[in-house]
């Protein structure tokens, strides 16, 4: 699997033969340095560049290229050799580019001799500089490491070489550009971009004619996605698949690939010599594509594009908000990460040259060791101050964007204060995921992201009881329980509000009926499945009922005889709420609870817990896979979350319903009426 690195991170080499593959779009120059394990380059001798490609273990490009490939055997490097830093520069004075701001962010990829990639790095956030220390292989510990460096340069080559100690640095990056641009002008000029249309459109020789006909031709330009965006967690649905997974025509629209599906433009059909060549796929003609998303308004000189709400792939508004949000959450991720890796590389460099400094005899006192002190803070503080504006830069983006989009949110993403619930009616269709929260990072200055799950839920949910907030300002275990209660009821009321009339059941299991203040909306409303379950035997009789349902529904899957459950079976969805577990369950009732939790999501039947791990403590280990197979949620905000790109961690804020608010009554009001009409 290849690691994406960000800016500072590592990644461990199992492999002494790589190739490094660069990617520009434009011709840069590609060139390597060998340090020692000061990180110093002790003469030209260890600097491969175009007018010197080749050095043991090493062979770099003869000449400027958007593409390139370096060789590297890290076995045939001297034994003094502890760093190979890969360089790229703009080339000079042959009429291009003169600033890596305006070319395309370049693209590494470490890959073994068999082409498989083991780490790649995308070199984002360069502006004025035209040269950049792309990646480092280095050797910690008898090892080699490969870390995202991305230091970029405005004084170019020169000033590059310099900082690695290179006292000919001037020397020498004449010597590259002037190989450079000879290298150049021997070389044969690209040809001439093809057009949008050419690009896009497929064309048929007809015989009668020896004439090109034309082909489809394409909806519109595809815009630039933001920067790193994704489709979120690897398997949001592409505009090449639709809702259902199968293959479907693909559009041609912002966010989007920007080449057209072979299906779209099949081979032609065998018609008369002057009847045109119908491209359409024969199987395909009663398709639409989808209706591209809202494109923003064309941006001022100077100024970032506006965002706006949608411009995301998808088959529908819904799911192209859906992978937007989860865009904007791996954006956040993945700028908080570049940042933090910056400040620990800033305090290493600092902590490295202070050693140094202090190392020498002669610099420990006097004028001079201040001074080297004072310049290794200094350095500090300007990495610091680049780093924390090129993440300002990238915040304000997403708080920009994240102010277009909430309102935007359709009712199963959008918070309880949303507008959008006012005009609440009961849906036709079940939605694609299910607002749970609110996600933040301690660097994000209040931007909050949305936390969508996929419905229906693969896992349970654990509202957790017992523990307080993270500033200790909630610490009493009854304000707690009841807080986790009403969490667990604003999750149900949202699952409820989300699906059609019919297709949701809720259940309650309260033994000792102490959440029923928490429980009075759902009650009141009528639109539980039935009354609250409480001591032993109703809490016996409910899990009964669902273990039932479940061991029919897997039989008749297995069997393949789904029409013959019985009929009084209900088909919806079941969601059972267990408040103050374990009290009330024997031990027979704990092991109903575990099947249900690991083999009830399967059958449409899931659980919601609101408990306190150290109330069933008794259990002893017994219970950890059934912890360890629900989806931890608290009721105050807490940062136990991680994503699955950096492993940062998020604080968790749970969706509320506002102080004095009657949203969530009149919601379940609609609910239930709806649920009657349907049962009549």
């Amino acid at each position: 699997m290849t690691a994406e690195l960000v800016r500072g991170q590592n990644h461990p080499l199992s492999q002494a033969r790589l190739e490094i593959r660069v990617s520009a779009g434009k011709p840069i120059v590609a060139g390597v340095t060998l340090s020692d394990e000061h990180g110093k380059v002790r003469g030209v001798e260890w600097v491969a560049h175009p007018g010197s490609p080749t050095l043991p273990g090493l062979e770099v490009s003869k000449q400027a290229a958007a593409d390139h490939r370096l060789a590297c055997d890290l076995d045939a490097l001297p034994q003094s050799v502890h760093r190979v830093s890969v360089l790229l520069a703009l080339p000079s004075g042959v009429g291009g580019p003169v600033r890596f701001g305006a070319v395309a962010a370049p693209f590494l990829a470490v890959t073994g001799l068999d082409g498989s990639e083991v780490a790649s790095y995308t070199v984002t956030g360069l502006d004025a500089e035209s040269a950049v220390v792309a990646l480092e292989l280095y050797r910690r510990q008898g090892a080699w490491k490969v870390r995202a460096v991305g230091q970029g340069y405005a004084g170019g080559l020169a000033e590059l070489l310099a900082d690695q100690g290179l006292p000919q640095a001037p020397q020498l990056a004449g010597s590259i550009n002037e190989a450079v641009a000879q290298g150049l002008a021997r070389s044969v000029a690209a040809p001439p971009p093809r057009t949008a249309e050419g690009d896009r459109s497929r064309h048929a020789a007809t015989p009668a004619h020896g004439q090109d006909q034309g082909g489809t031709t394409s909806q519109g330009t595809p815009d630039h996605a933001p920067p790193h965006r994704r489709h979120p967690g690897g398997q949001a649905a592409s505009p090449a698949s639709g809702p259902t997974g199968h293959a479907t025509p693909q559009a041609d629209y912002p966010g989007g690939p920007g080449q057209t599906d072979p299906s779209a433009t099949t081979q032609p059909a065998m018609t008369g010599a002057d009847s045109p060549v119908d491209y359409s796929h024969p199987g395909r003609q009663a398709a639409e594509p989808p209706s591209p998303p809202p494109t923003a308004p064309p941006a001022r000189p100077g100024q970032p594009a506006q965002p706006v709400a949608g411009d995301a792939t998808g088959w529908s508004m819904e799911e192209r908000l859906y992978n937007q949000v989860w865009g904007m959450f791996e954006d956040l991720a993945r700028s908080a990460a570049a940042y933090r890796s910056a400040v620990d590389f800033a305090e290493s460099r600092m902590e490295q040259e202070l050693d140094k400094t202090l190392s020498d005899p002669r610099s420990r006192i006097g004028g001079q060791g201040d001074a080297a002190r004072e310049a290794a803070r200094a350095k500090h503080a300007e990495l610091v101050d680049r780093a924390r504006e090129a993440f300002d830069r990238d915040l304000a983006q997403l708080t920009a964007e994240a102010e277009v989009v909430e309102p935007a949110l359709p009712a199963a993403f959008a918070r309880w204060a949303s507008p959008v619930w006012h005009g609440y009616r009961v849906p036709m269709e079940i939605p694609m995921a299910l607002r749970l929260g609110d996600l933040q990072l301690p660097e994000s200055d209040g931007l909050s992201i949305p936390m969508l799950v996929r419905l229906p839920l693969e896992r349970g949910l654990w509202i957790d009881s017992g523990r307080g907030s993270l500033d200790g300002s909630l610490t009493d275990s009854d304000e707690l329980r009841r807080l986790a209660m009403d969490t667990a009821v604003g999750h149900a009321a949202r699952l409820l509000a989300v699906h059609p009339a019919g297709e949701y059941t809720v259940h309650v299991i309260d033994p000792a009926g102490s959440g029923t203040s928490s429980l009075a909306p759902l009650v009141s409303t009528g639109v539980l499945g039935g009354p609250p379950a409480a001591g032993a035997a109703g809490v016996n009789e409910v899990l009964a009922r669902l273990t039932q349902r479940v061991d029919l529904v897997q039989m008749a899957i297995r069997g393949g005889v789904t029409d013959s459950l019985p009929p009084d079976l209900d088909t919806a969805e079941q969601l059972l709420i267990v408040n103050d577990f374990p009290h009330g369950f024997d031990d027979r009732a704990v092991t109903q609870l575990r099947y249900l939790a690991d083999e009830g999501p399967a059958v449409g039947v899931h659980l919601m817990m609101v408990a306190d791990r150290e109330d069933a403590a008794a259990y002893g280990p017994l219970l950890d896979p059934l912890w360890r197979s629900l989806l931890r949620l608290t009721p105050v905000p807490d940062d136990h979350l991680a994503d699955p790109w950096v492993g940062h961690a998020w604080t968790y804020d749970p969706s509320r319903v506002p102080p004095g608010s009657k949203v969530l009554q009149r919601v379940l009001t609609q609910v239930a009426e709806a649920r009657r009409s349907w049962n009549r």
